[in-house]
């Protein structure tokens, strides 16, 4: 018998990682939850039959806690974990706030995929999927520090794709748009939730983690000769960041 293929989805503890943890395991996967909130991650394992890994991943010791737990093989990384800080503009910006999106969008996926690198070559097969942004691609007036997070992700997504050209690894990049989670804008309002349900007002119809996680399955199921460099993928009532059809 041989084993399950193996997967570690970074931020599993909400929204899109707990999505894609779940159809993951559905798709066969022995899936690695990572995040920093245990209670939830522990939950999630015990319903997918998974492992559970309690992970931060702007520490190095965390990081390397997770690769240990993980061991010396691995097929799938889904870079996950991120988020947004604040809506300042840039005249009144919170450096601490864009300090703290530069570390999770940025230096914790290169930490996670630089830990990890190893057990994914070893599998043959690996695949990296990075969760961007559709803010990775374009500018908003107070979104600068997210943005410019977001455009890190893509770049050093295509500096890995560059850089791994000849080895046995797939590096690809989802770039979501508008996606409604329990969480993602009520923690960029610190918590002010009418702020964060305006962002989808009116939207009969935004993504949901689900969707996103779809997609994300699709993509590092197809065949190891297959790469889909990057995926760009926004509700249809959003034709871009600034034009979205909204029902009042």
């Amino acid at each position: 018998m041989t084993s399950p293929k193996t997967a570690v989805v970074t931020g599993a503890s909400s929204g899109i990682g707990a999505a894609t943890a779940r159809q993951l395991a559905a798709a066969g996967y022995h899936v690695f939850c990572a995040a920093r909130r245990r209670d939830r991650i522990e939950a999630l394992a015990v319903e997918i039959g998974g492992t559970a890994v309690e992970c931060d991943v702007t520490s190095v010791e965390s990081v390397a806690g997770l690769a240990a737990a993980v061991g010396e093989r691995l097929d799938v990384l889904v870079n996950n974990a991120g988020g947004a800080f604040g809506a300042s503009p840039v005249s009144a910006a919170d450096s601490d706030e864009w300090r703290q999106m530069y570390e999770v969008n940025v230096i914790g996926l290169m930490q996670v995929t630089r830990a990890l690198l190893p057990a994914l070559l070893a599998s043959g097969a690996g695949a990296i999927l990075n969760v961007g942004s559709t803010a990775g691609r374009i500018a908003y007036e107070g979104g600068a520090g997210y943005t410019a997070a977001k455009h890190g992700t893509q770049v050093v997504t295509e500096t890995l794709r560059l850089e791994l050209w000849d080895q046995p690894v797939r590096i690809m990049e989802i770039a979501p748009g508008m996606v409604k989670t329990d969480e993602f804008a009520l923690v960029r309002f610190e918590g002010d939730r009418e702020k964060a349900e305006a962002v989808y007002a009116g939207v009969a119809e935004p993504l949901v983690a689900e969707d996103i996680a779809d997609a994300i399955t699709w993509m590092v199921t197809r065949p190891p000769h297959v790469n889909i460099d990057e995926l760009v993928i926004r509700p249809r009532a959003q034709a871009t960041h600034h034009k979205v059809h909204r029902v009042t």
